[in-house]
């Protein structure tokens, strides 16, 4: 089965065909800069790093593009309020752009963190404003825009298909809408390409329309389009920007160019807490940095201890991009578990393969093997199946663990090895290329703690439980953790 991906256009599932054959342009709505990322920007941005991945796991060569929104996102997420970014410099004492580098920094830090793979393009919407000025006057040349007391807006009445993506109908938003903010606006629909700035706004920039600063939804227009052309085969993005944001890019894109913006929109559902959407603005947020506690952050009160990031991108991975995820420390607490499994998996049997006799791998299990591999690219090819994809790597520590206890050559090791790397590293992430050992050193800790767990087997041997207890919390007290397992004691840091 090809890939299937569910087009929010379309409304329905359909195979994945990039316009042109082998390469794929891809576009994803990055952060607003005015704040740490938190846990909804980690299951957006994960979910959009294993659809990268998995693209050029089948062989596609991908453009990948995400922006930075440093200008224009405004506090009620439509044509009024005050720019996020300038609220927040007020805030902190800090120049606008001075804010949104320091963020910017903070945001690709966390994603690192998450391993998802850099943008090979992050272009940052105050780096455009010649070509967001551009698109404002081919929109007004061909009269689909009209300006207003030096602002500029997009006329909906003369685009016939504004609504197409959101399933909104025109005249019910215009109905709806508070008339009394849009003054300037012919219909109160109508959205900003430009916004006239007030002579105390900071981020502002001449134009043929005086002194002002972008509209929101013109950004995206515009980069995506720099860097990718006209028309591109997937934009991507959290559900929650379906409307106004992405309708607006399709409405003034289309105007501009008179041919189709997007061919697969593709949006992740949300992060809830309690069944309500995580969000800076709903001030219920929790920083990536809080859940890492890597940070001078103060740790969250929801948290009961600090976290693997690769812990919080297996908890994404436990669901599907298209589902809510609701947030508990609970469910942090079992993906921790479960990562944990996975990691230590791979480390034994890195470790085993120094060891073992060379000899080829067997049959039977290279069978086996072949046998996930199809079950994992069914999974994904089915609208990136994360969780059932994840349960094959679970499968694969299973054998994992069942091979080093029959102490299988390095042959069939090795292949093991190989399918860990290349499915639950290349795709999902969440196996690293190499693990800190610590060398001779943590060769050394190994067969200390190997004395200490062979010790307390005798004294559990000998029904000594006080003694074994006591060995159990000796170590614990220095971070190690023993784990009494049916193929014996395992041990790994806390």
């Amino acid at each position: 089965m090809a890939l299937q991906l569910y087009n929010t256009l379309t409304r329905k599932t359909e195979e994945f065909k990039p316009l042109h054959e082998g390469s794929v342009g891809m576009y994803v709505c990055g952060p607003t800069v005015y704040g740490h990322a938190h846990l909804g920007h980690a299951k957006s941005y994960v979910s959009f790093d294993v659809l990268l991945r998995y693209l050029r796991y089948l062989g596609f060569k991908v453009t990948y593009v995400q922006n930075i929104t440093d200008v224009g996102h405004l506090t009620d997420d439509a044509d009024a309020g005050e720019d996020k970014l300038a609220v927040a410099a007020r805030r902190e004492m800090k120049h606008p752009m001075a804010l949104a580098e320091y963020y910017t920094r903070s945001y690709f830090e966390d994603m690192d963190k998450l391993n998802c793979i850099r943008p090979d393009i992050s272009p940052r919407a105050t780096g455009h404003i010649p070509e967001q000025i551009e698109l404002v006057q081919t929109l007004l040349a061909k009269g689909y825009a009209y300006e207003a007391n030096g602002s500029v807006y997009f006329d909906v009445s003369k685009f016939g298909e504004y609504g197409k993506l959101s399933g909104r109908n025109v005249d019910e938003m215009m109905a709806g809408a508070r008339v009394e903010i849009t003054q300037e606006k012919r219909n109160p629909a109508d959205f900003a390409l430009w916004k006239k700035a007030e002579p105390s706004h900071i981020m502002q920039w001449n134009s043929p329309w005086g002194k002002g600063y972008p509209g929101w939804h013109l950004e995206c227009s515009v980069m995506s389009m720099k860097y990718l052309g006209a028309t591109i085969d997937i934009h991507g993005g959290g559900l929650e920007n379906q409307f106004p944001h992405h309708e607006c890019e399709i409405a003034q894109s289309e105007a501009a160019n008179g041919r189709q913006f997007v061919k697969y929109w593709i949006h992740n559902n949300m992060v809830t807490v309690d069944g309500t959407k995580m969000g800076k603005s709903l001030g219920n947020f929790i920083t990536l940095k809080q859940v890492f506690a890597d940070s001078k952050e103060q740790k969250h009160e929801r948290l009961s201890r600090k976290y693997d990031p690769l812990a919080v991108r297996q908890l994404i991975l436990n669901s599907h991009y298209r589902n809510t995820l609701d947030f508990s420390d609970a469910a942090l607490t079992a993906a921790q578990s479960g990562y944990d499994r996975i990691t230590q998996a791979v480390i034994n049997l890195r470790k085993q393969i120094e060891k073992a006799s060379d000899c080829p791998a067997e049959p039977a299990i290279t069978a086996k093997l072949n046998e996930l591999t199809a079950k994992f690219e069914d999974a994904m090819n089915d609208d990136l199946n994360t969780s059932v994809a994840l349960s094959v790597i679970f499968e694969l520590v299973k054998i994992s663990g069942e091979q080093l206890e029959k102490k299988a050559g390095k042959g069939t090791l090795m292949e093991i090895e190989r399918i860990f790397n290349l499915l639950g590293g290349d795709v999902l992430g969440i196996v690293k290329d190499s693990y800190d050992t610590g060398g001779n050193d943590e060769k050394l800790l190994d067969e200390l703690i190997s004395v200490f767990i062979e010790q307390r087997a005798e004294a559990r041997k000998q029904k000594n439980f006080a003694a074994a207890d006591a060995i159990r919390n000796r170590l614990a007290a220095h971070g190690i953790t023993l784990e009494d397992r049916p193929d014996g004691t395992i041990w790994r840091r806390q």
